[in-house]
């Protein structure tokens, strides 16, 4: 009595077949890419709200720098963060591996350092502190994270592990047995969740790191949770504690949001007590 996965084209629209120098292609969009872009105008809409509400702090036109160079380092940093940890073995086999983004692979953590990356040269360009940055980006994230689960789903890849729960759902690529739709947990948790965690967070606090500090420690636990049930890379399997790549990267991100966040309370806190001593 498990569901069935819906017969999705992960094809959303072909374009060809083109023939030039005697090879055949192809182009197509596909759903994964087109959430990605959903993702993209999403945080673009967002954030040119909130130029135009900062009073002259910022511009469209810094918004747009931003976010160009945001989404190169999710794109860049995201492959090379994919090949480097979860199939080197392919790198080293063939480097140009590495380049072969058709054949799908992308990696949340490596997306973040790219993004990351990313920010610190906007802070440098624009003379901003990298917190001014950061927590601007933090909240408009989980747009795009959750957009990218959807592909995920459309794709029928990033399934979880064999359940019996009731609507446990059998993979065309998992097998015949039932399994966690973990890519619909994860766009839960990731995606609407931790966008509305930082909207409320957001709006309770003005201390420089601490949306950036909340986001990490959001979706770190958000992801550890998804990763319980998640099934891992065949390649990677299980480490210490039968613990997941994907929890063993995600338990860092934890502990610095962790301290991000009390940093400030402290910060807050002497603050407070400075004053009322004057």
């Amino acid at each position: 009595m498990a569901l069935q996965f819906p017969n999705f084209d992960p094809i959303m629209v072909s374009f060809g077949p083109f023939e030039i120098f005697g090879h055949s292609f192809e182009p197509a969009l596909r759903w994964y890419g087109f959430m990605y872009l959903i993702g993209f105008v999403a945080a673009m809409v967002l954030l040119n709200r909130k130029a135009d509400r900062s009073n002259g702090v910022w511009s469209r036109e810094q918004v747009s720098d931003l976010l160009f160079y945001s989404f190169l380092g999710v794109i860049v940093g995201g492959r090379i963060g994919y090949v480097l940890v979860y199939h080197f073995d392919y790198f080293l086999a063939d480097p140009l591996y590495l380049f072969k983004i058709t054949e799908g692979g992308m990696s949340f953590h490596g997306g973040l350092v790219g993004v990351i990356l990313a920010m610190l040269f906007i802070a440098v360009k624009q003379k901003r502190s990298f917190w001014a940055v950061s927590d601007i980006v933090a909240p408009v994230v989980p747009i795009g994270l959750g957009a990218g689960r959807i592909g995920n789903f459309i794709n029928g890849e990033l399934w979880g592990r064999v359940t019996d729960v009731p609507w446990g759902m059998v993979f065309p690529s998992g097998g015949p047995l039932p399994r966690h739709p973990s890519q619909l947990y994860q766009f839960a948790l990731e995606g609407v969740a931790l966008f509305l965690l930082l909207y409320w967070f957001s709006k309770r606090t003005q201390k420089p790191g601490a949306v950036s500090g909340m986001f990490l420690l959001g979706y770190g636990l958000f992801r550890c949770v998804a990763e319980a049930v998640r099934q891992p890379d065949a390649q990677m399997g299980f480490y210490w504690g039968g613990l997941t790549m994907g929890q063993l990267l995600s338990i860092p991100m934890v502990l610095f949001g962790l301290y991000l966040i009390f940093r400030h309370s402290k910060q807050v806190a002497a603050t407070s007590s400075v004053k009322g001593k004057q």
